[in-house]
């Protein structure tokens, strides 16, 4: 199926490893050229230097933090820059500390905030006027599993990406008769950095091994298995398609049938 990528710009927030650079890579390989963009300057060069060796498309890397607006704004601008515009915009972040409501302080509950809700905001609030001039754009933010089933001990992520499911169903409303769609895709468990790390504090936390923590996960989905990276890309890769063009306001979940809902 060809989706329509090729000639595309897309930038592509927190995407030197997990998710952000599994989808960087799928528009990569569909011809989409990239902007990305990581807070960690040795792992962003390296995901740039190996898309550009396996796709060939043109990529840039900005280091920033989505969670402070000026790098956001620097970000966007090096994408105009170096493209001259943005058509697709993939909203991510690294996901809030775990923790129970009385654990986590103002603090944290702020800083929360600005990662996981300002940064989807201020993204989409630098490239949708070009997207609107140009009668045509694609916004796709990652969220979580959270906001359909919440997830035990994460009450940050828990509140704040079901703000962004709100400000994202409201958008696409409001935007939809200019050929803009926003959707949100929802990870479940998926083999990544991210969801490593958190087996690795849960399982101390209950005196067991990360690989029988793991197994506890794998258990509790249908599949009997975490996701792959890979999976989850092909479906982002085909919401920000031309093929996509009629879905606007959705949320689909990639989670090997962990949701329980009918919806």
């Amino acid at each position: 199926m060809d989706l329509g990528l090729r000639g595309k710009i897309a930038l592509v927030a927190a995407s030197s490893r997990g998710l952000g650079r599994a989808v960087a890579e799928e528009l990569a390989n569909e011809g989409a050229s990239l902007i990305l963009c990581a807070r960690d300057a040795q792992a962003l060069n390296k995901t740039k230097d190996d898309i550009v060796s396996q796709s060939g498309v043109q990529v840039i890397a900005v280091l920033a933090d989505v969670s402070l607006p000026g790098d956001v704004k620097r970000v966007v601008d090096s994408g105009i820059e170096q493209f001259g515009r943005i058509d697709i915009l993939v909203t991510n972040a690294g996901g809030p500390p775990a923790g129970k409501f009385e654990q986590l302080t103002l603090e944290q509950w702020e800083q929360a905030v600005r990662l996981t809700l300002f940064s989807a905001i201020e993204l989409t609030r630098q490239v949708l006027p070009g997207m609107k001039a140009r009668g045509w754009g694609r916004i796709l933010n990652i969220t979580s599993i959270a906001v359909k089933q919440p997830v035990e001990n994460l009450i940050l992520s828990n509140s704040l990406r079901a703000a962004v499911t709100g400000l994202a169903r409201t958008l696409a409303n409001e935007v939809a008769a200019e050929g803009i769609t926003v959707n949100n895709i929802l990870p479940g468990y998926t083999r990544t950095e991210r969801v490593e790390d958190l087996a690795v504090m849960m399982a101390e936390k209950q005196g067991i091994s990360a690989e029988e923590f793991k197994h506890r996960w794998e258990q509790e989905i249908p599949m009997r298995r975490l996701g792959e990276p890979r999976e989850f890309a092909a479906l982002a890769a085909f919401l920000v398609s031309e093929r996509a063009s009629y879905i606007t306001g959705t949320s689909i979940q990639v989670d090997g049938g962990w949701i329980r809902s009918l919806l």
